[in-house]
């Protein structure tokens, strides 16, 4: 049986760890699946993605910086990926039409519901940044309806955009914008979508909002604790979660996006940890 050909186009992508994730997944699941990594020109990824399809791919993942490039040459794109402003993930339709998802927020909430057990509905919820990142997993947290949402930026004119873009997905939910000095109460989960930890930076919050029960998340991952999951530690943090399992999770959904099987995600997150 010929494998299917499956892709994660960047720029750069050694570092990637999304080959190893399907490969994975395609052995777990028995699917003839064969993914591989492409670097893209920087000012050509839509001919690459291009002939990626035209000799047989079946499925492309999509990473920095090529998101907004994805969405934009899509025929088609799911609700997710149309709020997101961003797709990670492209493939044809039954009617051959190139269609753009987002799979990052579903990724995101099902490592916090599912395997780490917090509990978003009702709960006080902080974010931090105003990027591609945060603008593609806002709408899955409403969607599981916390009392409020709460996005913090250092340019409070984004975090205030975003809140225009979902005001209608929030329902009961509060829905704010703020810069990050203003936050001084506790919240039940706190999300980091800044890329500081990469530099070692932090944003400028208060420790206050940290609680005895606060959950605290950062988007990164890293194998040792990240900067900020270090702050909030110091800070009287007890639960912090990096975002390897958002990572593997979101590679799950793409996964049962092309396939129409969800992998067992526990074993894979596992593997990772140790490599």
């Amino acid at each position: 049986m010929t494998n299917d050909l499956y892709a994660v186009v960047g720029n750069p992508i050694s570092h990637s760890k999304s080959p190893r994730i399907h490969s994975l997944f395609a052995r777990q699941t028995g699917e003839p699946v064969e993914y591989t990594a492409i670097q893209a020109p920087l000012d050509d990824f839509a001919g690459t993605a291009r002939h990626f399809f035209a000799r047989g791919g079946k499925g492309l993942n999509v990473t920095v910086p090529f998101k907004e490039q994805a969405w934009q040459m899509a025929d088609r794109r799911t609700e997710r990926a149309e709020k997101a402003g961003a797709a990670n993930t492209l493939y044809h339709d039954s009617e051959g039409l190139l269609t753009a998802d987002n799979t990052d927020g579903a990724g995101l909430v099902r490592d916090l519901v599912s395997n780490h057990g917090v509990t978003l509905t009702g709960a006080r919820i902080l974010v931090l940044g105003a990027g591609g990142a945060v603008r593609g997993v806002i709408g899955p947290l409403l969607a599981h309806g916390p009392a409020s949402l709460t996005i913090a930026n250092r340019t409070v004119a984004r975090a205030e955009a975003l809140v225009t873009l979902f005001r209608g997905d929030a329902g009961e939910t509060r829905l704010q914008a703020c810069g990050f000095g203003q936050p001084d109460q506790p919240f039940d989960l706190i999300i980091n979508g800044t890329s500081a930890s990469l530099q070692g930076d932090l944003p400028p919050l208060s420790p206050t909002v940290i609680g005895a029960g606060t959950v605290v998340y950062d988007m990164m991952y890293s194998l040792q604790t990240t900067t900020f999951n270090q702050w909030a530690l110091d800070h009287g943090g007890t639960r912090v979660f990096d975002g390897l399992g958002m990572l593997v999770e979101q590679a799950a959904e793409a996964f049962l996006v092309w396939r129409g099987v969800r992998p067992d995600t526990a074993p894979v997150i596992d593997e990772l940890r140790t490599d």
